[in-house]
């Protein structure tokens, strides 16, 4: 008995096996993320010591286990705040900039750099307005107040539980008392 491998087994076999290569794509910079989302506005740097306190506050309201690094916040005059953080899409890292208002409320946010294979949708605009005037207290739940997109879940949810922490490190730490 002889027997002849099917070239399209063949194929399928390769294309399983070839490595999915990631290619970070930057969206834009956090000096261009700023003047997107403070336009012609004056940003200090304004970094903070995250104590372990908050940043178990803030994994509890958000479940982001990665730490936030407090060295990426940046006050506006206004009473503004311009806030760079990163969560785990379903691999790799997202790195994104949430602007804040002087009363709490997301003014936008901005994707700066994606690197997973699947789920850039996260980056389109119409996406992102899903989250323009949240405040602490709304849910910022996926599939709740904020849709999901097929394809992209976990960077969906993680983006979303990210800018939930976010805020509740604006509640907790940088909203004025």
């Amino acid at each position: 008995m002889n027997w002849k491998p099917n070239p399209f087994a063949i194929l399928g076999l390769a294309m399983l096996s070839a490595p999915i290569i990631a290619q970070a794509k930057i969206y834009v910079s956090a000096e261009q993320a700023q003047k997107i989302l403070f336009p012609n506005k004056q940003l200090t740097k304004a970094p903070i010591l995250v104590t372990d306190d908050l940043q178990e506050r803030m994994r509890l309201a958000s479940s982001i286990r990665y730490p936030f690094q407090g060295d990426r916040i940046w006050k506006v005059a206004d009473g503004s705040w311009l806030i760079i953080d990163e969560v785990v899409g379903k691999h790799e890292m997202i790195t994104y900039a949430v602007g804040i208002a002087p009363n709490g409320s997301v003014l936008g946010i901005e994707i700066l750099e994606y690197v997973e294979s699947y789920g850039y949708e996260v980056a389109e605009a119409h996406w992102r307005q899903q989250f323009a005037g949240k405040t602490v207290k709304d849910p910022i739940k996926l599939n709740q107040d904020i849709q999901n997109i097929g394809g992209a879940t976990l960077s969906c949810k993680h983006l979303t539980d990210g800018v939930k922490r976010v805020l509740v490190l604006y509640d907790l730490a940088l909203k004025p008392k």
